[in-house]
């Protein structure tokens, strides 16, 4: 019984050292491995390139990542996106430029190709755009339904962004598919004449501070 636990023990702290040691070379090899280097992937959003030949919004957008650590990416957007918007008495138009900065983490990825995987981030975006309003619903004389028309305008509007999403690499080759949710947040938005913005460039058509985006993008790994 005293030799079993002996033995027991003995093997015990052998496994703890062995496995000690192995987690301390994982990490040095990690640590070696994914030493940054630049590298950069750089995609377009052909989603919603392709839907815009078939409705009233034009939105081009793409963005430049660059792996920081083994799980860390920063990532960039940059865009156009030129809209209407129509409904409840309103008649606007909006076109502009808008930006993205932010990152994101790799919460899963494939084993064989640390590239593939699912991942989760976080943006601070803004838009700089020009706006015409042909028609604001008011309230006229006797209550009646009276619209106003405004002088087109130059505004900005800034708004966080959060990310879900998924990359995997297309077949052996550099180039990827990159699929993603954006849930976002206006949180300041210049106004003319105390007009909230019924459309923003790179943000979408809202009446309220809460909107969602999606894209689907092809990229490539320099």
């Amino acid at each position: 019984m005293r030799i079993t636990s002996i033995f027991i023990f003995v093997f015990s702290l052998l496994s703890v050292s062995v496995f000690s040691q192995s987690k301390k070379e994982e990490k040095k090899q990690d640590s070696i491995k994914w030493q940054y280097k630049p590298n950069f992937t750089v995609g377009v959003d052909v989603l919603n390139l392709g839907v815009g030949l078939f409705g009233d919004r034009q939105l081009v957008q793409g963005f430049i990542s660059s792996r920081i650590n083994r799980r860390v990416h920063a990532i960039i957007d940059i865009g156009y996106d030129k809209n209407i918007y129509q409904k409840n008495g309103y008649d606007a138009k909006a076109d502009g430029l808008f930006a993205k900065i932010g990152g994101f983490y790799m919460l899963s990825m494939d084993p064989e190709n640390n590239l593939n995987g699912f991942y989760v981030g976080g943006k601070l975006a803004g838009s700089f755009y020009n706006q015409e309003y042909m028609a604001v619903p008011v309230r006229g004389i006797n209550n009646d339904g009276v619209s106003l028309s405004f002088d087109p305008s130059t505004q900005s509007s800034y708004w966080i962004e959060a990310s879900l999403g998924a990359r995997v690499q297309v077949f052996d080759s550099n180039f990827f598919l990159d699929v993603n949710v954006q849930p976002r947040y206006l949180a300041y938005s210049s106004k003319q004449d105390e007009i909230e913005p019924m459309i923003v460039p790179g943000f979408g058509k809202s009446s309220g501070s809460f909107n969602m985006g999606f894209s689907w993008s092809l990229a490539y790994k320099f």
